[in-house]
């Protein structure tokens, strides 16, 4: 059993839109800033753990919250900004809101107790231990009779 994607989480309304009129409707009549998608997600795997790489630059490891329920892991961010200028004739403010969420389906020989993640150069990185169990566990061969 691998490690699998179980959703992805994105603006509703843009996705809506992009499957009944096609990819291209909203970026010809509205300006889309790409902080709408998900951010892209590496997922590799060898003897001993699993890791998973969240390209998510332009946040801090507070603004993201990372859990695991019922083998679902969901790594989770919001992050909002305001910027304000004033001027004797005018007054502008901008609001930026990012946020995404994506969860994986986390195999049973996984330890979960020991999974850690880390924020470094833009990149979320969480590491899924094997259970030594597992690890050491070979293949063996069935004779048929």
């Amino acid at each position: 059993m691998a490690l699998l994607p179980a959703s992805r989480s994105e603006n509703f309304l843009p996705r809506i839109i992009d499957e009944f009129f096609g990819d291209d409707f909203l970026k010809d009549f509205f300006y889309m800033p790409e902080q709408f998608n998900a951010p892209a997600v590496n997922v590799s795997e060898d003897e001993n753990k699993f890791q998973i790489e969240v390209a998510a630059p332009g946040f801090n490891k507070d603004d993201f919250k990372v859990s695991l329920d019922n083998d679902v892991l969901t790594i989770y961010t919001e992050k909002t900004e305001e910027k304000e200028e004033k001027d004797k004739r005018y007054r502008r403010r901008e609001f930026n809101y990012q946020s995404f969420s994506r969860s994986f389906i986390v195999p049973d020989y996984i330890d979960k107790e020991k999974i850690e993640a880390e924020y470094k150069d833009g990149i979320l990185y969480l590491n899924l231990p094997k259970m030594k169990e597992r690890i050491e566990k070979k293949g063996k061969e069935i004779k048929i009779k």
